[in-house]
């Protein structure tokens, strides 16, 4: 394979692992795994300047935004850190910033990595007023409401007023609060509350949630603030900023801010040598495993702030601070049975249930087996001593077997070949390496999972409705499949009488989804592989239900972008009578079954052969209809700012990362109405 072969290959499986992580939290290797990839993938890309690429994952930070929130920019960006599992690369580090400084002595900062979700608040005069979460770096999402029910955060700090009392005391040395300033740092789940929550999670046969690092983000992102109190999350702050900060050493603006009444790591020390930051990382190795919430690395950071301003930074991240991860713990644990689990699109999951073992911080008692491919690598036999580690301290998983210990009868584990839920025979398709169940009409996790998809912002964007809603209404027996949602009724949901106004939300959101068009309509159908682009690219060529559920194998393939695999699938699909069935269901309801004749006409050829980025917020269209305009007028809407980006149409709160960029490569930036106008123009003098 030449250099240029494994760049290809490693950016398209980081982005896989991109999507599983931060948008799936369905992780398929560990942390190590993925942060050795990037480093290899960033070592080829700098001896190929030639193969540089926008969109590489080397050039991207992973983003947690959800669309429920409002979004706010942040003052400072958020950036991430460079991260290492060697000693080695820390001396190597340390070295770098001493020849920056040209030699000049340095301090350096010495704190632990917590494994939460990443937080910014703000303070003025004392008060919390605003609460953002990481996002992408540059924006992030407002939870304050939900920020202000966490215990460990203060709303208010004393010490602003009593700074200006005069008089001796504790406060006649307290160091000066800044009028305004930003704290961050890392909202978590302790281990006992996430393992309690847990318990309550299965004894109500919930599902579980995979770390406490989940379990914290899933809370923080509730629309309810009395269900975030109720989980007792907390918070450790590590980071001081603003205009008049009251030392020039990051250290001691941190204990500053414990001063102040916030609430700052214990593991944290300033230190003055090589040896000293690695005895600080040798004594947390061992000392991190008694702490009440989850870690996973130290923090190292060079403590003067001018010395920081002098270091600067790399395109992605502070040059005078590195992250330096532990290596995952490993358990030795006898394997008592293997169960399997059917996911939301039929992939079936394979399920290690072991003898419980303490491993780092948490009793673990089950792990993911993958697939069936993985369980013939490892050789698993039944009651196997097994070897399970934490990836990044959090996903257990196998990864080994201690087969000197392996009984002399025991049989190897055998995949099952029909679904535990429905009995149906598994199938495996070509090129995919899990089994599936292909019985999608009446597999009941399948069912639940087809709704979930029907009903998300993308598809028919029912936004009243949520997946714990679904499973209720499930159970209820008030919905058996997609188009049973609009045969709900406010009294179906308000039987006693308590939820009138959620209710009436509910069914209104229902009705309104009936506008939806019929390319999102295509998707929300939930049809195996057609995601939303293929999804639009079949409405359009077909425009309408009828044609695209006669199209033929052939008729399917002649689509741009649909292979094989998704034809047949397509097909599959409309041949079942139960998908038949609903499909008219939808149909006799209202919902839009055919794509409007006006929306496939072109409107002008303005934007012919243009790429263009949309950015911000906008007044007078959304973002989805300033991309169907541009589709209208000749354009082609891309996601990321290249040298081939003829201009980016700008609204409001667009990222400073992205303005950046577009001077950088010389790319116009044109605001909504000059837009407007331009296409305007082009109608008026068609030549």
């Amino acid at each position: 394979m030449t250099e240029k072969d494994r760049i290809l290959q490693l950016r398209r499986e980081l982005h896989e692992h991109n999507h599983r992580y931060y948008v799936l939290n369905q992780p398929t290797i560990s942390d190590q795994d993925f942060d050795f990839m990037m480093h290899e993938l960033q070592e080829l890309e700098n001896r190929h300047p030639e193969l540089a690429d926008p969109n590489s994952p080397t050039q991207r930070v992973g983003s947690d935004l959800n669309q429920e929130f409002s979004q706010v920019e942040h003052k400072y960006p958020m950036l991430s850190l460079a991260n290492t599992y060697s000693e080695e690369e820390v001396r190597e580090w340390y070295a770098s910033v001493s020849r920056g400084l040209r030699g000049e002595p340095f301090e350096v900062c010495c704190e632990l990595k917590y494994d939460g979700l990443s937080i910014s608040l703000t303070y003025e005069e004392g008060k919390l007023v605003r609460g953002v979460t990481r996002g992408d770096g540059v924006r992030g999402d407002d939870v304050t409401g939900n920020v202000r029910t966490i215990r460990s955060i203060p709303l208010y700090l004393s010490a602003w007023e009593e700074q200006f009392q005069q008089g001796l005391g504790l406060f006649a040395t307290m160091p000066r609060m800044p009028q305004t300033f930003e704290i961050r740092g890392e909202i978590l789940m302790p281990w006992k509350v996430f393992e309690r929550l847990n318990a309550e999670r299965e004894a109500a046969g919930e599902p579980l949630f995979a770390n406490p690092r989940n379990a914290a983000s899933g809370t923080l992102k509730s629309q309810k603030s009395d269900l975030v109190a109720s989980r007792q999350l907390d918070a450790y702050l590590y980071y001081l900023l603003g205009e008049s900060l009251p030392c020039e050493g990051h250290y001691e603006n941190l204990m500053a801010a414990a001063q102040w009444g916030f609430k700052i790591s214990q593991g944290i020390k300033k230190v003055k040598t090589l040896d000293e930051v690695m005895d600080f990382i040798a004594y947390w190795d061992t000392a991190r495993r008694d702490l009440p919430v989850a870690t996973d690395g130290i923090v190292l950071k060079v403590n003067s702030l001018r010395q920081q301003r002098a270091l600067g930074f790399t395109a992605k991240s502070p040059r005078w601070a590195i992250a330096y991860k532990y290596k995952a713990e490993r358990q030795l644990t006898r394997l008592r049975e293997v169960t399997y689990q059917v996911g939301r699109t039929g992939a079936i999951t394979p399920v290690a249930n072991m003898e419980p073992v303490q491993l780092a911080g948490t009793t673990v008692k089950r792990a993911t087996l993958n697939n069936e491919d993985f369980i013939r690598m490892l050789d698993l036999h039944e009651r196997d001593y097994v070897y399970v580690e934490k990836g990044g301290e959090i996903i257990p998983k196998i990864v080994g077997v201690e087969v000197s210990r392996r009984e002399p009868d025991a049989q190897p584990v055998a995949f099952i070949t029909v679904c535990p839920e429905c009995g149906t025979p598994l199938v495996r398709y070509e090129g995919e390496a899990a089994h599936y169940c292909p019985n999608d009409a009446a597999c009941p996790p399948q069912i639940k999972g087809r709704i979930e998809h029907f009903i998300a912002r993308k598809a028919m964007n029912i936004d009243s409705l949520g997946p714990e809603t679904v499973d209720d209404y499930y159970q209820r027996g008030l919905i058996h499949d997609v188009a049973d949602l609009f045969l709900i009724r406010v009294e179906d949901i308000n039987a006693e009488g308590t939820r009138q106004k959620s209710a009436e939300k509910i069914v209104t959101g229902i009705q309104r989804s009936l506008s939806v068009p019929f390319e999102r309509v295509v998707f929300a159908l939930g049809i195996r592989f057609v995601g939303e682009t293929s999804a639009k690219l079949l409405a359009r060529h077909f425009r309408n239900i009828d044609a695209l559920a006669n199209a033929s194998l052939d008729d399917l393939m002649q689509v741009e972008g649909v292979g094989e695999v998704i034809a047949k699938s397509v097909m599959d699909y409309f041949h079942n009578p139960v998908n038949q069935r609903i499909v008219e269901r939808l149909r006799e309801y209202g919902v839009q079954m055919g794509i409007d004749e006006a929306d496939l006409q072109q409107a002008g050829n303005a934007l012919e052969g243009k790429s263009i980025v949309i950015s911000g917020v906008f007044s007078h269209h959304s973002r989805d209809e300033y991309k169907t305009i541009i589709e209208q007028h000749g354009g082609k809407n891309v996601g990321s700012i290249s040298s081939k980006t003829s201009f980016i149409l700008a609204g409001e709160n667009m990222g400073p990362a992205k303005l950046q960029k577009a001077e950088k490569l010389g790319i116009p930036v044109i605001g909504e109405d000059e837009f407007l106008k331009m296409l305007d123009s082009s109608i008026e003098n068609p030549s």
